[in-house]
């Protein structure tokens, strides 16, 4: 790793054990990698790694790319079922993982016929034999010169991130090298990253919105402040004054969350000088909001997929006048539109968005029939080109502005409705938190529009109050004909209202 060569006395990692620098985490991951190369790990085989944000995985995952294997991280929440698929669907021949969840890997390698070696991190779980402790390989200071030449070059896989799919199983997204590098140059270089920085990751790392902190953080030199989860709100938001974090990035339900828990008058929050959102746009609402609370921040909206991990931001100068927009294209990124016959369209009209350039994936694993779905021939021959499945419109300017998932628009009372521009109503609202559209089966319309909401606290939400305020800026056939009001929603690993279930 450069950032090891050039300072490798500085803070890499923060977790729960404490601060591990460029130099420790380079040489760890560079035992590991050798004894990669010694268990039979060679160019393109896949090693799977499931614990939670720590050290250990960081150092992990960067000896698996060092000894030329391709990183699938799983979140240390999946339940057996779902590694025995994960770990069978990429062959996987190698598992790490925290021995806390020996319950879950246990039966799931034993289901998986191509796993050559399962490596415990903390110890060996009871009753378990034919394994090995992360800890024992790595402690040879002998190993740390002994990584062999792997012949990598860019196009080479470099990890695959397993994503929900249509048909219930999870799809794995294929990056390459080229991918990663480009993506953490590309995102680094418009937010204006720096070494001096401080960022804060409290998603996990199998999500490639945590997974890309760390690695732009390797490359620029930065420290990376790992939390486990965001359980904890407060105790999170106090780490975060008592380290200084510079950077903030979260997804929606996040930043409702701080909200809901502002302000934090015994907390000094000013070192923190940006913030970042994607998954899901944020409201309008929410944005105006944590202005005010972060007075001192520049706050960027952004959107991205993880078939191409980014592919917009919105310049935080143009955050008054484009606040619904999630921007332009990402350096070295270029999007369009097209109608349903791959034809491009003029500003206005809703399109589907297509996304060309250096971070679009390989493809998804084992699956040829999906990867022919979303990638197809572009303008420019024998190139592919990613077809998002989003809906999208710009302004004159060239401005995105998100519609909504292709699958989620449905049509009530002939009309077409989109849920987001319903939600973005909702939360206009100061005692909405969290809300959500979707359409159910209903024998007069044919699809309804349905509204779950969840409560801030700062007032009564009633039924009444939500329909009132739709009835006031909504058309009459985009009014919720039914609201239904919850303590919470259910949401996916990343943090994202997972709508199938409502």
């Amino acid at each position: 790793m450069d950032s090891a060569r050039r300072q490798s006395g500085k803070v890499a990692v923060i977790d729960v054990t404490g601060s591990h620098t460029f130099g420790e985490l380079d040489r760890l991951s560079s035992r590991f990698a050798s004894w990669l190369q010694s268990a039979g790990i060679r160019r393109g085989d896949r090693v799977v790694l499931m614990m939670e944000n720590c050290a250990t995985l960081v150092a992990a995952f960067f000896g698996v790319l060092k000894a030329g294997g391709v990183m699938v991280v799983v979140n240390p929440t999946t339940k057996a079922d779902k590694l025995t698929y994960v770990l069978n669907d990429c062959a996987a021949r190698v598992l790490l993982a925290a021995d806390r969840l020996a319950r879950v890997v246990v039966p799931a390698a034993a289901s998986a016929p191509d796993l050559t070696a399962v490596v415990w991190a903390g110890g060996i779980p009871t009753g378990v034999s034919t394994s090995f402790g992360f800890e024992d390989i790595t402690k040879a200071s002998a190993l740390d010169a002994d990584v062999r030449e792997t012949g990598l070059i860019d196009t080479d896989l470099a990890a695959i991130i397993y994503t929900s799919g249509s048909t219930g199983f999870p799809k794995g997204v294929m990056l390459t090298h080229r991918n990663v590098c480009h993506n953490a140059w590309s995102i680094s270089t418009y937010l204006g990253l720096a070494r001096d920085d401080v960022v804060v990751s409290v998603m996990p790392l199998s999500f490639d919105y945590g997974l890309f902190q760390v690695l732009m953080g390797v490359r620029v030199g930065f420290t990376v402040l790992l939390e486990r989860s965001f359980a904890y709100p407060y105790d999170v938001m106090r780490r975060i004054a008592e380290h200084r974090v510079t950077v903030l990035p979260g997804v929606p339900t996040i930043f409702s969350t701080i909200l809901s828990m502002a302000p934090y008058d015994d907390l000094d929050l000013s070192s923190i000088r940006i913030l970042t959102n994607t998954a899901a746009a944020l409201p309008p609402a929410h944005i105006r909001r944590l202005m005010e609370l972060f007075l001192q921040a520049r706050l960027f909206s952004m959107y991205g997929l993880t078939e191409c991990t980014r592919v917009s931001y919105l310049d935080p100068d143009r955050l008054v006048d484009k606040i619904s927009s999630v921007g332009k294209a990402i350096p070295n990124t270029e999007v369009y539109l097209v109608d349903e016959n791959g034809v491009p369209v003029p500003p206005g009209v809703v399109g589907e968005l297509v996304v060309r350039g250096a971070s679009v994936m390989r493809g998804y694993w084992g699956n040829p029939e999906e990867t022919a779905r979303f990638l197809q021939q572009g303008e420019i021959q024998g190139e592919l080109v990613l077809y998002s499945g989003d809906q999208f419109q710009t302004d004159d300017e060239g401005f995105l502005y998100f519609v909504g998932r292709t699958d989620d628009i449905f049509k009530c009372k002939g009309e077409k409705v989109s849920p987001k521009e319903i939600e973005l109503v909702l939360y206009e609202l100061d005692e909405v938190a969290e809300a959500a559209v979707v359409g159910v089966p209903d024998e007069l319309d044919g699809m309804a529009i349905k509204a779950i909401v969840v409560p801030t606290g700062a007032g009564a939400l009633d039924e009444h109050l939500v329909r009132r305020h739709c009835r006031n800026r909504l058309e009459n056939f985009m009014v919720p004909k039914f609201i239904e009001i919850r303590d919470s929603l259910p949401k996916t690993e990343s943090g994202k209202i997972q709508k199938r279930s409502l």
